[in-house]
């Protein structure tokens, strides 16, 4: 069964349904892209509110450090990035549905027209040919009515015995010459309608049919083309499925390496004082009687035994910049922290001031890659920030030996003097090798592993394949997105969640 065999004279219902189907391709376009909005606020929404409840600051950072405060950022985390493939699957489905039924809604309109006015313009020619046809056939039957008429005078003009033979002659001359034209407009009548009726049959039996059958097919490849549609509705959402599985399963990880015994040594060793606790207090007696002025006593009057309750509100002392202000314990952390801190600022000025030395050396053999003696500055304040560095380590190492004791302060010397030691003995000036560009080469921050296949359709994005190794040049910044290198130097940026 097909529309041309069985539907040949319903133009009008053919119309219409096939508009239908048009009208039911952009009803799907707008609901894809209505669900492609709700999609976009949603991740937004996401983004926002991990990054409302996302830690920053110091003391935040220094709570971080408790297992229970870590799990709540790395959920965060995995949130944000739950967020970015609920943004993939908005891009995806307007990039996969919506723009390509658009543009095949419109070849399908500019195709059913053209169909609809092929149809239209047989409809035009056969009933130009039937309107001929009726023409000849009012002729002939004018013409026949004629030659009768004609014929029926000269049989009376013969019978008339008043009619001359000149008369007689005439009507029947007359008569013949009506009857020659009878029969050409009997001629053409009789070709003009098998005219007709070839035309009739050709556009009944091939003209329409092949038109309708065209339309036909049209119609079922759209229908098919609004199936596939609807299956990418669900496939999009699927191809993402593995990575919001593992941004489900990263939250449960977070939650499972909650260790509360942990946090509470760690509460612990941040907070302990080291103080002893206070003694029990002496009895004082008044029974011995009242003593001179000039007794011991007065001279060395009772200490006043301090207030150590442990739930009393504690005024903050004055910040000393050896720390001791806090408690023994407290200090001896905060102590090697700053020896360690200032330790890498001098390794940096070290490495800084030997690439200066280094440098110096190079304009001295190749002046015309630059001028020497504008290093000057540089050199010496870098001598000078270096002599400031070891003084600062110097001084805090002191404390530190006073707050701890001779041997465990001499054992943290001594590491923090090999440490700086070692860098300070190395050559300064070794030209072994050296690089002529001095062109700031942009170097990856770390590496990763694609853990799916990407594929990087828009632009500023790269194609990525499971298992490849990549180099991060930029971190993710809090939009879900980061910009790598690719071993065959191609650049771009890919989601995060796709590489560990």
């Amino acid at each position: 069964m097909d529309w041309g065999t069985d539907l040949w004279d319903q133009y009008d219902h053919i119309d219409k349904h096939t508009q239908s189907g048009l009208d039911l391709v952009e009803r799907y376009i707008k609901f894809v892209k209505e669900r492609t909005e709700i999609e976009q606020s949603y991740a937004k929404q996401l983004r926002n509110l991990s990054k409302k409840y996302a830690k920053r600051g110091g003391k935040e950072e220094q709570d971080c450090k408790f297992s229970n405060h870590a799990s709540l950022q790395e959920i965060l985390n995995e949130l944000n990035d739950y967020a970015g493939q609920r943004e993939l699957i908005a891009e995806n489905m307007m990039t996969g549905i919506c723009v390509d039924l658009t543009k095949y809604l419109q070849d399908l309109k500019q195709e059913r027209k053209t169909h609809l006015a092929d149809a239209k313009k047989a409809q035009q020619n056969l009933e130009i040919s039937f309107k001929q046809l009726e023409s000849t056939k009012k002729r002939f039957a004018k013409e026949w009515a004629e030659t009768e008429k004609a014929t029926q005078q000269a049989e009376k003009t013969e019978n008339d015995i008043n009619a001359t033979r000149l008369d007689v002659e005439k009507a029947k001359t007359h008569a013949h010459g009506r009857i020659h034209t009878a029969e050409e407009c009997r001629n053409d009548y009789a070709a003009q309608l098998q005219k007709y009726n070839k035309e009739q049959n050709f556009f009944y039996y091939t003209e329409i049919p092949q038109i309708f059958n065209k339309m036909q097919d049209m119609d079922e490849l759209r229908i098919r083309r609004m199936a596939e549609g609807y299956c990418q509705f669900a496939d999009i959402e699927k191809k993402v499925q593995p990575i919001i599985s593992k941004c489900l399963e990263g939250i449960s990880t977070a939650g499972g390496k909650i260790n509360e015994k942990q946090d509470s040594m760690l509460f612990i060793e941040q907070h302990k004082s080291g103080f002893e606790r206070p003694a029990d207090v002496e009895f004082e007696d008044y029974t011995q009687g009242i003593k001179s002025a000039t007794s011991e006593s007065s001279l060395n009057p009772p200490k006043v035994r301090a207030k150590l309750w442990p739930f009393s509100k504690k005024t903050k002392p004055p910040l000393a910049e050896d720390f001791s202000h806090l408690p023994p314990e407290q200090r001896k952390k905060r102590l090697q922290s700053k020896i360690d801190e200032i330790s890498k600022e001098l390794q940096k000025a070290l490495d800084q001031s030997e690439a200066l030395e280094k440098m110096k050396g190079v304009y001295e053999q190749n002046p015309q890659m630059g001028d020497s003696s504008s290093l000057e500055p540089q050199i010496s304040e870098t001598s000078q920030n270096i002599g400031r560095l070891r003084g600062e380590l110097a001084k805090y190492e002191t404390w530190l030996s006073e707050a701890v004791g001779g041997e465990e302060s001499s054992n943290a010397i001594n590491n923090n003097t090999q440490h700086t030691g070692v860098a300070a003995e190395q050559p300064q000036n070794i030209y072994l090798e050296f690089d002529d560009e001095f062109d700031d080469v942009e170097t990856p921050v770390g590496q990763c592993m694609a853990l799916y296949t990407f594929q990087g359709n828009s632009e500023g994005t790269i194609s990525i394949t499971e298992g490849e190794m990549l180099s991060v040049m930029e971190e993710d910044k809090g939009d879900g997105w980061m910009r790598v290198l690719r071993a065959g130097g191609e650049e771009g940026y890919i989601p995060s969640s796709y590489v560990k």
